[in-house]
Protein backbone atom coordinates (compact mmCIF):
# COMPACT_ATOMS: atom_id res chain seq x y z
CA UNK A 1 0.00 0.00 0.00
CA UNK A 2 2.86 2.27 0.90
CA UNK A 3 4.58 1.59 -2.39
CA UNK A 4 1.40 2.36 -4.27
CA UNK A 5 1.11 5.85 -2.65
CA UNK A 6 4.73 6.60 -3.38
CA UNK A 7 4.27 5.79 -7.07
CA UNK A 8 1.14 8.01 -7.24
CA UNK A 9 3.00 11.00 -5.65
CA UNK A 10 5.95 10.58 -7.98
CA UNK A 11 3.65 10.49 -11.03
CA UNK A 12 1.82 13.63 -9.83
CA UNK A 13 5.12 15.51 -9.34
CA UNK A 14 6.29 14.50 -12.80
CA UNK A 15 3.10 15.74 -14.43
CA UNK A 16 3.36 19.08 -12.56
CA UNK A 17 6.94 19.72 -13.70
CA UNK A 18 6.06 18.82 -17.31
CA UNK A 19 3.14 21.24 -17.31
CA UNK A 20 5.35 24.14 -16.04
CA UNK A 21 7.97 23.45 -18.71
CA UNK A 22 5.38 23.63 -21.49
CA UNK A 23 4.14 26.98 -20.16
CA UNK A 24 7.68 28.43 -20.21
CA UNK A 25 8.27 27.33 -23.79
CA UNK A 26 5.05 28.95 -24.94
CA UNK A 27 6.07 32.30 -23.39
CA UNK A 28 9.45 32.26 -25.17
CA UNK A 29 11.46 31.38 -22.06
CA UNK A 30 12.23 27.83 -22.94
CA UNK A 31 15.94 27.07 -22.61
CA UNK A 32 18.26 24.19 -22.76
CA UNK A 33 18.78 24.36 -19.07
CA UNK A 34 21.35 27.16 -19.21
CA UNK A 35 20.57 30.88 -18.67
CA UNK A 36 20.88 33.24 -21.77
CA UNK A 37 20.25 36.98 -22.34
CA UNK A 38 19.33 36.82 -26.09
CA UNK A 39 15.79 37.46 -27.23
CA UNK A 40 13.96 36.03 -30.13
CA UNK A 41 13.14 38.74 -32.81
CA UNK A 42 9.97 38.01 -34.67
CA UNK A 43 10.25 37.93 -38.43
CA UNK A 44 8.57 40.89 -40.36
CA UNK A 45 5.24 40.12 -41.69
CA UNK A 46 4.92 40.18 -45.46
CA UNK A 47 2.79 42.99 -46.89
CA UNK A 48 -0.40 41.71 -48.29
CA UNK A 49 -0.51 41.54 -52.02
CA UNK A 50 -3.42 42.22 -54.28
CA UNK A 51 -4.75 40.00 -56.96
CA UNK A 52 -2.09 41.21 -59.40
CA UNK A 53 0.76 40.22 -57.10
CA UNK A 54 1.75 43.89 -56.24
CA UNK A 55 2.10 45.57 -52.89
CA UNK A 56 0.07 48.65 -52.01
CA UNK A 57 3.14 50.95 -52.58
CA UNK A 58 3.86 49.50 -56.02
CA UNK A 59 0.18 49.85 -56.87
CA UNK A 60 0.18 53.58 -55.90
CA UNK A 61 3.27 54.29 -58.07
CA UNK A 62 1.65 52.56 -61.04
CA UNK A 63 -1.51 54.70 -60.64
CA UNK A 64 0.62 57.90 -60.49
CA UNK A 65 2.40 57.02 -63.75
CA UNK A 66 -0.94 56.31 -65.40
CA UNK A 67 -2.19 59.80 -64.35
CA UNK A 68 0.93 61.45 -65.82
CA UNK A 69 0.49 59.51 -69.05
CA UNK A 70 -3.11 60.67 -69.31
CA UNK A 71 -2.02 64.31 -68.74
CA UNK A 72 0.65 64.04 -71.43
CA UNK A 73 -1.93 62.90 -73.97
CA UNK A 74 -3.72 66.25 -73.49
CA UNK A 75 -0.52 68.24 -74.39
CA UNK A 76 0.40 69.33 -77.88
CA UNK A 77 3.40 67.54 -79.46
CA UNK A 78 5.53 70.68 -79.00
CA UNK A 79 4.62 70.97 -75.30
CA UNK A 80 5.31 67.28 -74.70
CA UNK A 81 8.71 67.58 -76.42
CA UNK A 82 9.61 70.64 -74.35
CA UNK A 83 8.60 68.78 -71.16
CA UNK A 84 10.92 65.90 -72.02
CA UNK A 85 13.76 68.35 -72.75
CA UNK A 86 13.24 70.10 -69.41
CA UNK A 87 13.32 66.75 -67.57
CA UNK A 88 16.54 65.79 -69.36
CA UNK A 89 18.13 69.20 -68.63
CA UNK A 90 17.19 68.85 -64.97
CA UNK A 91 19.06 65.53 -64.80
CA UNK A 92 22.21 67.00 -66.42
CA UNK A 93 22.31 70.45 -64.79
CA UNK A 94 25.88 71.88 -65.13
CA UNK A 95 27.56 73.75 -62.31
CA UNK A 96 27.18 77.11 -64.16
CA UNK A 97 23.40 76.81 -64.20
CA UNK A 98 23.37 75.86 -60.54
CA UNK A 99 25.21 79.07 -59.80
CA UNK A 100 22.73 80.96 -61.96
CA UNK A 101 19.86 79.63 -59.84
CA UNK A 102 21.42 81.32 -56.82
CA UNK A 103 21.53 84.73 -58.56
CA UNK A 104 18.74 87.26 -58.22
CA UNK A 105 17.24 87.83 -61.65
CA UNK A 106 14.15 89.38 -63.21
CA UNK A 107 11.98 87.61 -65.76
CA UNK A 108 10.48 89.63 -68.61
CA UNK A 109 9.10 87.91 -71.67
CA UNK A 110 7.57 90.80 -73.61
CA UNK A 111 8.55 94.10 -75.26
CA UNK A 112 12.23 93.93 -74.27
CA UNK A 113 14.94 94.99 -76.70
CA UNK A 114 18.62 94.54 -75.97
CA UNK A 115 21.75 96.27 -77.19
CA UNK A 116 25.42 95.28 -77.02
CA UNK A 117 28.04 97.13 -75.02
CA UNK A 118 30.46 98.37 -77.69
CA UNK A 119 33.56 100.45 -78.26
CA UNK A 120 33.19 103.83 -79.95
CA UNK A 121 36.00 105.98 -81.31
CA UNK A 122 35.04 109.57 -80.70
CA UNK A 123 36.08 112.79 -79.06
CA UNK A 124 34.57 113.77 -75.76
CA UNK A 125 32.45 116.85 -76.31
CA UNK A 126 31.33 119.54 -73.93
CA UNK A 127 28.60 122.03 -74.79
CA UNK A 128 28.32 125.41 -73.10
CA UNK A 129 26.49 128.66 -73.72
CA UNK A 130 27.47 132.29 -73.61
CA UNK A 131 27.47 135.65 -75.35
CA UNK A 132 29.41 137.48 -78.04
CA UNK A 133 31.18 140.51 -76.54
CA UNK A 134 33.50 143.23 -77.85
CA UNK A 135 37.24 142.85 -77.48
CA UNK A 136 38.54 145.45 -75.06
CA UNK A 137 41.49 146.37 -77.27
CA UNK A 138 39.19 147.04 -80.21
CA UNK A 139 37.37 149.91 -78.53
CA UNK A 140 38.79 153.38 -79.36
CA UNK A 141 37.62 156.66 -77.84
CA UNK A 142 37.95 159.82 -79.93
CA UNK A 143 38.73 162.58 -77.41
CA UNK A 144 39.19 166.32 -78.01
CA UNK A 145 42.69 167.57 -77.15
CA UNK A 146 41.39 171.13 -77.14
CA UNK A 147 38.14 173.05 -76.73
CA UNK A 148 36.12 174.11 -79.75
CA UNK A 149 32.88 174.12 -81.73
CA UNK A 150 31.37 171.73 -84.27
CA UNK A 151 31.30 173.23 -87.76
CA UNK A 152 30.34 170.13 -89.74
CA UNK A 153 29.47 166.61 -88.58
CA UNK A 154 30.28 163.71 -90.91
CA UNK A 155 29.66 160.85 -88.44
CA UNK A 156 26.15 162.13 -87.86
CA UNK A 157 24.39 158.89 -86.82
CA UNK A 158 24.97 156.26 -84.18
CA UNK A 159 26.27 152.87 -85.39
CA UNK A 160 27.54 154.30 -88.63
CA UNK A 161 30.38 152.26 -90.09
CA UNK A 162 33.57 154.20 -90.82
CA UNK A 163 36.96 153.31 -92.21
CA UNK A 164 40.31 154.31 -90.81
CA UNK A 165 41.15 157.88 -91.97
CA UNK A 166 37.55 158.91 -92.69
CA UNK A 167 36.59 162.43 -91.55
CA UNK A 168 34.38 162.40 -88.45
CA UNK A 169 33.84 166.09 -87.70
CA UNK A 170 35.13 169.56 -88.75
CA UNK A 171 35.66 171.91 -85.78
CA UNK A 172 36.89 175.38 -85.00
CA UNK A 173 39.30 175.84 -82.11
CA UNK A 174 40.94 179.20 -81.27
CA UNK A 175 43.86 177.35 -79.70
CA UNK A 176 44.53 175.25 -82.78
CA UNK A 177 44.07 178.18 -85.12
CA UNK A 178 46.72 180.22 -83.23
CA UNK A 179 49.15 177.28 -83.30
CA UNK A 180 48.71 177.01 -87.06
CA UNK A 181 49.54 180.70 -87.43
CA UNK A 182 52.67 180.24 -85.33
CA UNK A 183 53.78 177.36 -87.54
CA UNK A 184 53.18 179.40 -90.70
CA UNK A 185 55.23 182.34 -89.30
CA UNK A 186 58.05 179.96 -88.39
CA UNK A 187 58.10 178.67 -91.97
CA UNK A 188 58.28 182.18 -93.39
CA UNK A 189 60.99 183.27 -90.95
CA UNK A 190 62.96 180.11 -91.68
CA UNK A 191 62.94 180.99 -95.38
CA UNK A 192 64.84 184.23 -94.57
CA UNK A 193 67.05 182.90 -91.78
CA UNK A 194 67.52 179.28 -90.74
CA UNK A 195 65.82 178.83 -87.38
CA UNK A 196 65.32 175.05 -87.25
CA UNK A 197 64.65 174.97 -83.52
CA UNK A 198 61.76 177.42 -83.71
CA UNK A 199 60.32 175.65 -86.74
CA UNK A 200 60.58 172.25 -85.08
CA UNK A 201 58.86 173.55 -81.91
CA UNK A 202 55.90 175.05 -83.80
CA UNK A 203 55.35 171.86 -85.74
CA UNK A 204 55.55 169.72 -82.59
CA UNK A 205 52.89 171.84 -80.90
CA UNK A 206 50.42 171.12 -83.71
CA UNK A 207 51.16 167.40 -83.45
CA UNK A 208 50.53 167.46 -79.69
CA UNK A 209 47.16 169.13 -80.31
CA UNK A 210 46.31 166.09 -82.48
CA UNK A 211 46.30 168.03 -85.73
CA UNK A 212 46.65 165.52 -88.54
CA UNK A 213 49.90 165.21 -90.47
CA UNK A 214 47.93 165.87 -93.62
CA UNK A 215 46.93 169.37 -92.46
CA UNK A 216 50.45 170.18 -91.21
CA UNK A 217 51.94 169.21 -94.57
CA UNK A 218 49.27 171.24 -96.36
CA UNK A 219 50.27 174.39 -94.43
CA UNK A 220 53.89 173.87 -95.37
CA UNK A 221 52.99 173.30 -99.01
CA UNK A 222 50.43 176.08 -99.56
CA UNK A 223 51.73 178.60 -97.00
CA UNK A 224 48.10 179.10 -95.99
CA UNK A 225 46.20 178.35 -92.78
CA UNK A 226 42.67 176.88 -92.64
CA UNK A 227 40.72 178.16 -89.67
CA UNK A 228 38.88 174.83 -89.34
CA UNK A 229 40.40 171.56 -88.25
CA UNK A 230 39.15 168.07 -89.20
CA UNK A 231 39.17 165.09 -86.84
CA UNK A 232 39.66 161.69 -88.56
CA UNK A 233 38.78 158.12 -87.54
CA UNK A 234 41.79 156.38 -85.93
CA UNK A 235 40.52 152.86 -86.78
CA UNK A 236 37.88 151.18 -88.93
CA UNK A 237 34.71 150.19 -87.16
CA UNK A 238 31.29 151.24 -85.99
CA UNK A 239 30.25 154.39 -84.16
CA UNK A 240 29.02 152.94 -80.86
CA UNK A 241 28.89 156.26 -79.04
CA UNK A 242 28.35 159.87 -80.28
CA UNK A 243 28.35 162.73 -77.79
CA UNK A 244 28.18 165.80 -80.10
CA UNK A 245 25.78 167.21 -82.64
CA UNK A 246 26.02 169.86 -85.33
CA UNK A 247 26.74 173.22 -83.65
CA UNK A 248 27.77 171.68 -80.34
CA UNK A 249 30.59 173.04 -78.29
CA UNK A 250 33.01 170.71 -76.56
CA UNK A 251 35.61 170.97 -73.89
CA UNK A 252 39.16 169.82 -73.73
CA UNK A 253 39.45 166.07 -72.97
CA UNK A 254 35.78 165.47 -73.79
CA UNK A 255 34.87 162.13 -75.36
CA UNK A 256 33.38 162.82 -78.78
CA UNK A 257 33.00 159.31 -80.28
CA UNK A 258 33.56 155.66 -79.46
CA UNK A 259 34.53 153.45 -82.41
CA UNK A 260 34.39 149.65 -82.15
CA UNK A 261 36.15 147.27 -84.50
CA UNK A 262 34.34 143.92 -84.88
CA UNK A 263 36.79 142.05 -87.11
CA UNK A 264 37.51 139.91 -84.05
CA UNK A 265 35.19 139.36 -81.10
CA UNK A 266 35.22 137.49 -77.83
CA UNK A 267 32.92 134.66 -76.88
CA UNK A 268 32.43 134.42 -73.13
CA UNK A 269 31.23 130.91 -72.25
CA UNK A 270 29.74 130.03 -68.87
CA UNK A 271 31.15 126.87 -67.26
CA UNK A 272 30.00 125.09 -64.11
CA UNK A 273 32.55 124.16 -61.46
CA UNK A 274 32.56 120.43 -62.31
CA UNK A 275 33.42 121.24 -65.95
CA UNK A 276 36.65 123.03 -65.11
CA UNK A 277 38.61 119.84 -64.44
CA UNK A 278 38.33 118.72 -68.07
CA UNK A 279 39.08 122.13 -69.57
CA UNK A 280 42.76 121.39 -70.21
CA UNK A 281 41.80 118.30 -72.28
CA UNK A 282 39.59 120.29 -74.64
CA UNK A 283 41.44 121.49 -77.72
CA UNK A 284 38.92 122.21 -80.48
CA UNK A 285 36.22 124.87 -80.15
CA UNK A 286 33.42 125.80 -82.55
CA UNK A 287 30.75 128.46 -82.07
CA UNK A 288 27.23 127.95 -83.39
CA UNK A 289 24.48 130.54 -83.37
CA UNK A 290 20.81 129.84 -83.93
CA UNK A 291 19.66 131.18 -87.29
CA UNK A 292 23.17 131.48 -88.74
CA UNK A 293 24.39 128.48 -90.78
CA UNK A 294 28.05 129.48 -90.55
CA UNK A 295 30.14 127.61 -87.96
CA UNK A 296 32.91 129.72 -86.44
CA UNK A 297 36.19 128.38 -85.12
CA UNK A 298 37.31 129.77 -81.78
CA UNK A 299 40.59 129.89 -79.87
CA UNK A 300 40.77 129.55 -76.11
CA UNK A 301 42.51 132.58 -74.61
CA UNK A 302 41.67 133.04 -70.93
CA UNK A 303 39.77 131.51 -68.02
CA UNK A 304 38.68 134.35 -65.77
CA UNK A 305 40.23 133.99 -62.29
CA UNK A 306 36.93 134.34 -60.41
CA UNK A 307 33.43 132.87 -60.46
CA UNK A 308 30.09 134.58 -60.57
CA UNK A 309 28.73 134.04 -57.02
CA UNK A 310 25.12 134.42 -58.14
CA UNK A 311 25.32 131.68 -60.77
CA UNK A 312 28.32 129.70 -59.44
CA UNK A 313 29.80 129.72 -62.95
CA UNK A 314 33.22 130.49 -64.35
CA UNK A 315 33.79 132.44 -67.56
CA UNK A 316 35.97 131.17 -70.39
CA UNK A 317 37.06 133.70 -73.00
CA UNK A 318 37.55 132.60 -76.60
CA UNK A 319 38.59 134.67 -79.61
CA UNK A 320 36.54 134.36 -82.81
CA UNK A 321 37.34 135.80 -86.25
CA UNK A 322 34.50 137.92 -87.60
CA UNK A 323 35.78 139.22 -90.92
CA UNK A 324 32.31 139.49 -92.46
CA UNK A 325 30.78 141.25 -89.44
CA UNK A 326 28.24 138.44 -89.03
CA UNK A 327 28.68 138.19 -85.28
CA UNK A 328 27.21 141.03 -83.25
CA UNK A 329 27.86 141.86 -79.60
CA UNK A 330 25.13 140.47 -77.36
CA UNK A 331 24.37 137.42 -79.50
CA UNK A 332 23.54 134.27 -77.53
CA UNK A 333 25.64 131.40 -78.84
CA UNK A 334 26.57 127.79 -78.17
CA UNK A 335 30.14 126.53 -77.96
CA UNK A 336 31.08 122.93 -78.78
CA UNK A 337 34.38 121.91 -77.18
CA UNK A 338 35.99 118.57 -78.00
CA UNK A 339 39.13 116.67 -77.10
CA UNK A 340 41.33 114.38 -79.20
CA UNK A 341 39.52 111.28 -80.49
CA UNK A 342 39.95 108.01 -78.60
CA UNK A 343 38.22 104.64 -78.20
CA UNK A 344 35.79 104.25 -75.31
CA UNK A 345 33.37 101.59 -74.04
CA UNK A 346 29.87 103.07 -74.39
CA UNK A 347 26.19 102.28 -73.88
CA UNK A 348 23.13 104.29 -74.94
CA UNK A 349 21.72 106.67 -72.35
CA UNK A 350 18.39 104.77 -72.58
CA UNK A 351 20.10 101.62 -71.24
CA UNK A 352 21.08 103.13 -67.87
CA UNK A 353 18.85 103.59 -64.84
CA UNK A 354 19.63 106.00 -61.99
CA UNK A 355 18.52 104.81 -58.55
CA UNK A 356 19.57 105.95 -55.05
CA UNK A 357 22.57 107.81 -56.41
CA UNK A 358 23.85 104.78 -58.35
CA UNK A 359 23.67 103.68 -61.98
CA UNK A 360 22.26 100.28 -62.97
CA UNK A 361 21.94 98.27 -66.18
CA UNK A 362 19.97 95.05 -66.75
CA UNK A 363 22.27 92.35 -68.09
CA UNK A 364 20.83 89.54 -70.23
CA UNK A 365 21.58 86.09 -68.72
CA UNK A 366 22.02 82.73 -70.46
CA UNK A 367 18.32 82.07 -70.01
CA UNK A 368 15.80 83.64 -72.34
CA UNK A 369 13.72 86.35 -70.69
CA UNK A 370 15.85 86.66 -67.54
CA UNK A 371 17.84 89.81 -66.74
CA UNK A 372 20.18 90.62 -63.88
CA UNK A 373 20.54 94.18 -62.49
CA UNK A 374 24.22 95.16 -62.23
CA UNK A 375 25.69 98.28 -60.67
CA UNK A 376 27.86 100.29 -63.08
CA UNK A 377 29.95 103.46 -63.13
CA UNK A 378 29.27 105.93 -65.95
CA UNK A 379 30.53 109.20 -67.33
CA UNK A 380 28.59 111.30 -69.87
CA UNK A 381 30.07 111.39 -73.38
CA UNK A 382 27.37 113.31 -75.27
CA UNK A 383 23.59 113.49 -75.45
CA UNK A 384 23.39 109.92 -76.85
CA UNK A 385 26.00 107.80 -75.06
CA UNK A 386 27.47 107.15 -71.61
CA UNK A 387 31.09 106.04 -71.13
CA UNK A 388 31.25 102.78 -69.12
CA UNK A 389 34.01 103.02 -66.51
CA UNK A 390 33.15 99.90 -64.50
CA UNK A 391 30.63 97.04 -64.36
CA UNK A 392 30.22 95.95 -68.01
CA UNK A 393 32.39 94.32 -70.68
CA UNK A 394 32.58 94.63 -74.44
CA UNK A 395 29.95 92.55 -76.26
CA UNK A 396 27.57 91.98 -73.32
CA UNK A 397 23.83 92.32 -73.97
CA UNK A 398 21.86 94.77 -71.85
CA UNK A 399 18.27 95.98 -71.90
CA UNK A 400 17.81 99.11 -73.99
CA UNK A 401 14.15 99.85 -73.24
CA UNK A 402 11.33 99.26 -70.74
CA UNK A 403 13.64 100.06 -67.84
CA UNK A 404 10.72 101.30 -65.75
CA UNK A 405 9.14 97.82 -65.97
CA UNK A 406 12.45 96.24 -64.99
CA UNK A 407 12.80 98.57 -62.04
CA UNK A 408 9.25 97.84 -60.87
CA UNK A 409 9.80 94.08 -61.00
CA UNK A 410 13.13 94.41 -59.21
CA UNK A 411 11.52 96.33 -56.37
CA UNK A 412 8.58 93.94 -56.10
CA UNK A 413 10.95 90.97 -55.88
CA UNK A 414 13.34 92.82 -53.49
CA UNK A 415 16.29 92.28 -55.85
CA UNK A 416 17.88 95.66 -55.08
Amino acid sequence: MKQTLTKILALFLLLTLSSQAEMKCESGKCTSGKETNSKVVPEPKEEPKNAGGMTEKEHEEMLKKEEEAKASTKMSPEEHTQMLKDEEAAKNTPEKIKEHKNRRVIEQLFNVRTVKVRSLTSAKEQVNYGYIVIEDNRRVDVVSWYAGYVEKLYADTLYKKVAKGDALVKVYSPEVYKSKQDYLNALKFNDKRATLGMLRGAKEKLRLLNVSKKEIDLIKKTRKVDEFTTIYAPISGWIFEKNINLGSSFKKQQKLFEIVNLEKVWFEAKLFQNELQNLNKLEHFTVKIKGIPTVFKARKTLLYPMLDPKEATATLRLTVNNDNDILKPGMYAKIHASATKQSRLVIPRTAALRKDGKWYAFLATDFKGEYEPVEIELEPLDNVYFIVKKGLSHGEDIVNNALFMMDSDAQINSIY
